[in-house]
C-alpha cells in the first residue's frame, strides 16, 4: 500500500499543474477580432466613417448672473449626424451640483435629443464653471460641455421682517 501511495499523490499534482496551466492559455487576454472590428463602437478606430456623430447647437451655457441657491437647467440639443446608432453609455457632471440626464435609447441617424444639465448654486457664489462629460459610440468617445455663470448672494443675510 505505501508504494500506490506516491504514485497517486505524484497523478494529482500532475493534474493540478496541468489543469491550472490550461486556465492560464485561455485567460491570456486575447480577444475576437470581432469584437475589436465593431463598427458600431468607436474602439476598433479602422473606418470611422461607420461611427456616429454627436452634432450639438451648442456646447457651452453661460446661465448669466443667477442668485445663490438658485435651480438652473438647460437642455443641450444634438443631431446624430453619423451613419449608424448613437449611444450614449454616460454623462458625468464635474461636481455634485451639476447633473445630466440623457436618453438611454439609441439615437438613429439623423435623429435629435437633448442632454438636460441641472445646476443647482446652493453654496455657491462667484463665478462657476462646471463641465460634463459625455461617453458615447463616436469618434472621439468623448465631448466635453460646459456651463458657466455668476452666482450672487441671496440677500436673505441680516434682514429683519
Amino acid at each position: 500500500m505505501l508504494k500506490t501511495v506516491p504514485y497517486f499523490f505524484i497523478f494529482l499534482m500532475f493534474a493540478i499543474v496541468s489543469s491550472c496551466s490550461n486556465n492560464s492559455n485561455q485567460s491570456n487576454g486575447n480577444l475576437s477580432t470581432d469584437v475589436v472590428n465593431n463598427p458600431k463602437s468607436a474602439a476598433g478606430m479602422g473606418d470611422t466613417t461607420q461611427l456616429p456623430k454627436m452634432q450639438f447647437e451648442t456646447e457651452i451655457h453661460d446661465f448669466g448672473t443667477i442668485t445663490e441657491g438658485e435651480k438652473v437647467e438647460y437642455n443641450f440639443k444634438f443631431k446624430n449626424s453619423g451613419s449608424t446608432d448613437l449611444i450614449i453609455s454616460s454623462a458625468k457632471g464635474s461636481c455634485g451640483c451639476t447633473i445630466p440626464v440623457w436618453t438611454k435609447e439609441p439615437i438613429p441617424p439623423g435623429g435629435e435629443s437633448i442632454i438636460k444639465v441641472s445646476f443647482n448654486s446652493e453654496g455657491k457664489h462667484g463665478i462657476v464653471d462646471k463641465k460634463v462629460t459625455i461617453i458615447a459610440n463616436t469618434n472621439p468617445n468623448t465631448k466635453v460641455l460646459k456651463i458657466t455663470g455668476k452666482i450672487t448672494e441671496s440677500g436673505n443675510g441680516n434682514s429683519s421682517e
